[in-house]
């Protein structure tokens, strides 16, 4: 479980692949701070560690995840939003983030609103799956790459965030450009609601 409030970004140094396994291996400042079997957020896809070498550490995707989320267009020296688990006995500052990334989407805008900004992403809309909660609304919320973020303007298949200045800086939003794909996890609660509306129809 996860809040979306990105701790830095991780650098990616090695990429190998291993059948339909990619193995990643990253260099961050809490690497020391890290333990075999511990799950980490990357650009919101919750991954476990399975090494951990000379301030590096590894952690593995397999195919669903690859092809469901931005992953595998990473390349070596790329930055990824890192989270470790949230600790039960802290604030949730964000909202609750499963790290399970639902699809992804693609930046179509990016606006200067004098010292923050506005990205506008779009991505596949499916009639069912909106059904089951699998879509954004004004003012909810919504995770982009691992960042808790506020829905603005919604429509089927787009949604605008607003990124203030720290956030740009301190995680990849500061990289992200029309055309960049990022992954996309909505809100539980809304899957889970809209779940029981289904059964209850």
């Amino acid at each position: 479980m996860f809040s979306g409030i990105i701790e830095e970004c991780a650098r990616l140094v090695a990429v190998k692949k291993e059948q339909e396994n990619v193995h990643f291996t990253f260099t961050c400042s809490f690497v020391g701070e890290l333990k075999i079997d511990q799950s980490v957020a990357h650009n919101g896809v919750c991954l476990t560690v399975v090494s951990i070498e000379d301030q590096t550490y590894t952690v593995t995707a397999m195919k669903e995840t690859l092809e469901r989320s931005n992953l595998g267009l990473l390349q070596v020296g790329d930055e990824v939003n890192v989270e470790r688990s949230m600790m039960m006995n802290g604030r949730l500052d964000g909202h609750i983030v499963q790290g399970h990334v639902d699809q992804t989407a693609r930046c179509i805008r990016v606006e200067d609103a004098e010292g923050s900004y506005y990205f506008t992403f779009q991505y596949a809309f499916d009639k069912e799956l909106a059904k089951r909660g699998y879509i954004t609304v004004d003012k909810g919320s919504v995770t982009v790459n691992g960042v808790s973020l506020t829905v603005c303007n919604p429509t089927d298949d787009t949604f605008q965030v607003a990124i203030i200045p720290y956030t740009f800086e301190h995680t990849n939003f500061h990289a992200i450009q029309v055309d960049s794909v990022v992954n996309l996890e909505f809100d539980i609660i809304g899957k889970y609601i809209s779940r029981m509306i289904a059964y209850q129809g």
